[in-house]
């Protein structure tokens, strides 16, 4: 009978450690195969011992152990698990992204450069023109209607959904959020509120409690390593050095937001570089409120309205950003080992009339979504077609890709490449690696669906077909120069009948069937992008 070995707190804590796959993955064989053998020789030995000291029963500790070693034995016969980067921007038009040729004032090289070694997406979608639902379809890698985040008023996101990043946490990544998360419950959330907090129905502008807010956000939803604001208030355990400190509140009157978001970046993958990690960073621009940075905004002179010189110049601090991620990968020489995705979480809000307004206003924030027809808040490709691309050094070639793809598919490709196995029919999102990285010629998609307000459309092929509450109808074939400037449903009719009933199907199986609201905030926009009463 072997002995069994007594363990204290702490050693059982660095054991934990010691098991986490990014420890060993760089390491050489010999180093996998002995951490193997030790975690296997304390799966056998130690559940009791190690399930007491960390407060966990011993069939759980066991389970734990024994899906770790699997995954370790995996690392050991050759699998590697990439590091994964997904940086999404605000309120970002098409047409400010330099390698679509489309902005001739547009400056952004960093970001040039990685399209052009990578893969450009040129109809690249998100799942909502509007902030918080697009954001919880990215963290989800499922479309936000299936859990009734419908629209900014329906925050918070729902506590039950599993994110990316616990499904990446679960198997030894290290997971990191900066910036703006914005899937907390907030002082619109009155249907969330009717439930959870009814007092805040009675209240003007009421502020929801922080232990309320607290379940809600990154800290507890997948994210060991925050960095979470966007302005100049920020929640976050490190600091910028890259050190562990105690969950605090830090104000920074002083740092341009943009800035200190990619200084919080790089301060994740330094302490991260010699593990997978996995890192969301939300730029909180070229979104309003707007702010004069001499130093953004110098590099920009000339005649031109003051709200595109403030789009032009916070693009322009994203690139400084992305160009120095960039360059961190390569002095750490993880690269080749990093997987990078970057889009827009929805269209350029344009106002119709794009004025150009004092900075105190709220408004148009500059950007412009070039010949995309509409903006935020429609689902016209003005307000939900965004720049896209896709990067990895030596595994995806340059490459400019022409089918539909969506922001879902981000997180369906870091599990496949992490190898996290879901049912099928859980993730809506597809792994992109067998289209980018092997050639594989059919769409990703069957066919990507939208609803919002009292929208909805469907895009199947070159085919995209909006259906409104009101019963409007349009069909477009978005393979034309004309796109959405042409309605072709006349020469289409049986098409476009198809297309309603599929489209029809799948938004009665939302969690709210049919449409969320009647056509009627939307109707200004759609009667001058459209004509439509």
């Amino acid at each position: 009978m072997m002995k069994r070995l007594k363990i204290s707190y702490g050693q059982a804590s660095g054991l934990r450690y010691y098991c986490r796959i990014a420890r060993i993955l760089r390491a050489p064989k010999a180093a996998k195969i002995a951490a193997v053998r030790n975690v296997s020789q304390a799966a056998r030995l130690l559940p009791e011992e190690i399930g007491v000291c960390l407060n966990r029963g011993a069939s759980t500790m066991k389970m734990w152990m024994v899906g770790f070693l699997m995954v370790l034995t995996a690392v050991v016969h050759g699998a590697k698990q990439p590091n994964v980067i997904v940086i999404v921007t605000d309120d970002h038009g098409y047409a400010d992204f330099g390698a679509y040729g489309l902005s001739d004032d547009i400056r952004t090289p960093h970001l040039d450069k990685l399209a052009a070694n990578g893969a450009l997406m040129t109809h690249g979608y998100v799942t909502a023109p509007q902030c918080i639902p697009s954001r919880a379809g990215v963290v989800t890698g499922r479309y936000q209607t299936r859990f009734g985040l419908d629209g900014n008023y329906y925050a918070p996101m729902d506590i039950n959904e599993t994110t990316i990043a616990e499904r990446l946490r679960d198997v030894g990544y290290a997971t990191g959020f900066v910036g703006k998360w914005h899937l907390e419950p907030n002082r619109n959330s009155r249907h969330w509120m009717e439930g959870a907090w009814p007092e805040g129905l009675e209240q003007k502008n009421p502020r929801v409690p922080d232990e309320l807010i607290k379940p809600y956000l990154p800290m507890n939803r997948g994210f060991a390593d925050y960095y979470d604001g966007t302005m100049n208030v920020y929640l976050r355990n490190y600091d910028l050095d890259g050190n562990d400190i105690p969950h605090e509140r830090e104000v920074d009157q002083k740092t341009f937001r943009v800035d200190k978001q990619s200084e919080a970046a790089l301060a994740f993958i330094k302490r991260h570089k010699d593990e997978p990690f996995f890192l969301h960073l939300a730029y909180f621009a070229p979104h309003v409120p707007m702010e004069v940075v001499k130093k953004h905004f110098d590099r920009f002179p000339g005649e031109m309205a003051e709200r595109r010189r403030w789009a032009l110049a916070s693009i322009a601090a994203i690139d400084d950003g992305v160009g120095a991620i960039v360059e961190s990968l390569r002095k750490y020489g993880i690269e080749d080992d990093t997987i990078i995705f970057y889009f827009g979480d929805n269209g350029a809000p344009l106002k119709i009339h794009m004025k150009d307004d004092p900075f105190d206003k709220p408004g148009w924030d500059g950007s412009l979504n070039g010949p995309m027809v509409g903006e935020k808040g429609m689902l016209s490709d003005g307000g939900i077609r965004v720049p896209y691309l896709v990067y990895w050094k030596n595994k995806i070639p340059a490459q400019v890709y022409d089918r539909p793809v969506i922001s879902l598919d981000a997180g369906a490709t870091a599990l496949a490449l992490a190898g996290v196995k879901t049912k099928p029919g859980v993730i809506d999102g597809v792994n992109l690696m067998p289209y980018l990285a092997n050639g594989q010629k059919d769409d990703p998609h069957e066919a990507l669906y939208w609803r919002f307000w009292g929208q909805s459309a469907i895009r199947e092929g070159k085919w995209k077909f909006h259906e409104l509450e009101n019963g409007v109808r349009m069909l477009f074939d978005m393979e034309t120069d004309a796109q959405e400037n042409r309605n072709v449903i006349d020469q289409h009719p049986e098409l476009a009948d198809r297309l309603q009933k599929k489209l029809a199907i799948w938004r009665d199986a939302q969690q709210r069937p049919g449409f969320v609201e009647t056509f009627g905030r939307e109707a200004p926009w759609y009667k001058h992008y459209f004509g439509v009463e």
